[in-house]
């Protein structure tokens, strides 16, 4: 097993959370994530997964809590940290718009 195991590349995964503020359109906020994403591919079942060239990236709305989770894999450590970081970057800056949209 430790072989076969070996043979395989090692894969490293960021598990991140973000917290929703209320009022906010979570389908909104992934529309707007999958704006930013065009040129890559997109899946968006049961969220949006967006595959990169190093990596993927997984955003899901919690059912039990007002939160986003986002997951990210990548071949090395720190680049699936980067690639959660680039995205929930981008997910601040669209529930930013979204506020600044609502205020009278």
């Amino acid at each position: 097993m430790t072989r076969l195991k070996a043979s395989y590349p090692s894969y490293f995964i960021s598990k991140n959370k973000l917290t929703l503020p209320p009022p906010v359109d979570v389908n909104a906020i992934l529309e707007g994530v999958k704006k930013q994403y065009t040129s890559e591919k997109i899946t968006d079942i049961d969220g949006i997964k967006i595959d990169f060239a190093s990596g993927w990236v997984h955003l899901r709305e919690s059912n039990t809590e007002p939160i986003l989770r986002i997951y990210s894999e990548s071949k090395d450590e720190q680049a699936a940290i980067d690639l959660a970081q680039q995205v929930i970057s981008v997910v601040k800056r669209v529930i930013n718009e979204q506020a600044s949209s609502r205020k009278p």
